[in-house]
């Protein structure tokens, strides 16, 4: 199966080395295809390379194994990102890492056939300041058995973002089947509550998010009151500001959510700034 080109630059790494998009191929009967049977890892790329490539490889492991695939080697991942980096400079991009069941039948069962491994990248636009953010009828079951690991299987979100986008959302927010507040499509969430930054905890269903760790250690290290408490919907209604954070928005103050206009300065633009002066200080935390 062959990429699709965009017009958007885009390196792709597939079968041992950097090819032409229009012609980089896996195969039409790759699990990943067939029955969404991978998992994956989005990494923010500046001029000075991939951003927290280290903690990103891990989380990826912990995604196969949840899947009960085996770990692509991370020599492999490495080598292969280095490739796709150095072929195509940019300021700013989004790099991704996909890794599959391998060819497989049309069925659910796996062939046992060695995994397939894509590294692609492309620059990308910041994103805008204080956008806004939709809560959508439809939730996360945070007793499902890909609860917390980040699969190739995304349709749901790919459902979510767009109900968001069609209200003037740049991003959706669910919630778990207890009614608790959960996280984004692609994107962990946070609220102020009095005068501390209160995050889900990750038994709430929601992903494991690299910028969310990060956020969570920086505050604690100085001093800023952010920590995981579990919240409901209601909380998210009734709180003053949000933020969202995830590799691409980093920590990213919301100036609307549900047509309702928050307050993106106070504790929601220091922990932002926080995380910008941290992040520029070390390229692998």
């Amino acid at each position: 199966m062959n990429a699709t080109m965009t017009s958007t630059p885009l390196a792709v790494w597939v079968d041992g080395r950097v090819g032409d998009p229009s012609t980089a191929t896996v195969s039409a009967l790759d699990h990943g295809i067939t029955v969404g049977d991978g998992v994956f890892e989005t990494c923010k790329v500046t001029a000075a390379g991939p951003f927290a490539l280290t903690r990103h490889l891990r989380r990826l492991a912990r995604s196969a194994a949840g899947l009960g695939l085996p770990a692509p080697d991370d020599d492999e991942v490495r080598g292969a990102v280095e490739a796709v980096v150095a072929s195509l400079p940019m300021e700013f991009g989004r790099l991704r890492i996909t890794w599959t069941g391998g060819p497989g039948p049309l069925g659910s069962e796996r062939s046992g056939e060695r995994g397939t491994l894509v590294v692609a990248a492309s620059p990308s636009q910041a994103w805008v300041a204080a956008p806004a953010a939709v809560s959508v009828p439809w939730t996360r079951n945070e007793r499902a058995a890909t609860a917390g690991l980040k699969t190739t299987s995304y349709a749901e979100n790919v459902i979510a973002l767009q109900y968001a986008r069609e209200r003037g959302g740049s991003e959706a927010i669910l919630a778990n089947t207890r009614g608790e507040l959960c996280e984004g499509t692609g994107s962990n969430v946070a609220v102020v509550v009095g005068d501390e930054l209160l995050t889900p905890p990750l038994d709430s269903g929601c992903l494991a998010g690299i910028t969310r760790q990060l956020m969570l250690e920086w505050c604690a290290a100085e001093g800023l009151p952010c920590r995981e408490q579990r919240l409901t919907m209601d909380d998210l209604a009734r709180c003053s500001q949000v933020v969202l954070t995830s590799s691409t928005r980093d920590v990213q103050p919301l100036a609307q959510v549900d047509e309702r206009a928050l307050d993106s300065g106070g504790l929601a633009a220091d922990v932002a700034a926080l995380f910008a002066r941290r992040s520029a200080e070390d390229l692998d935390p």
